[in-house]
């Protein structure tokens, strides 16, 4: 089992940014891909990015250029730095885990291992 607990949620204006952070406890988490997902009301939870064991990262069209992911293994942590936010980034982030496969993981399905989720709201 991996246990994850996401922080660093909250309200911002639009333009500002946050980073998020989800730690991780259980597992080596050296051999766990990763990812952010995102859920807005009423919609379906979203992949955002990901990052696998040997740290290729992998981000959905909507959000490059201002979303960054990174990961630290030795505090068994990854991180969501989110830039110029935007009103429609409101949602509640949630951060992923799977054990390491060979293709990228972009779907809810793809992965085992869930956290309870960080809420953002952006204010315009």
């Amino acid at each position: 089992q991996v246990q994850l607990a996401e922080s660093g949620g909250g309200l911002v204006q639009a333009g500002g940014s946050l980073r998020l952070s989800c730690a991780a406890s259980g597992r080596t988490f050296s051999n766990y891909d990763m990812g952010w997902f995102r859920q807005a009301p009423g919609e379906e939870r979203e992949f955002v990015v990901g990052i696998s064991r040997d740290r290729v990262i992998y981000y959905a069209d909507s959000v490059k250029g201002r979303f960054t992911i990174s990961r630290d293994n030795a505090k068994n942590t990854v991180y969501l730095q989110i830039n110029s936010l935007k009103p429609e980034d409101t949602a509640v982030y949630y951060c992923a885990a799977r054990y390491s496969r060979a293709w990228n993981g972009r779907t809810v399905g793809d992965y085992a291992y869930w956290g309870q989720g960080t809420q953002v709201t952006v204010s315009s």
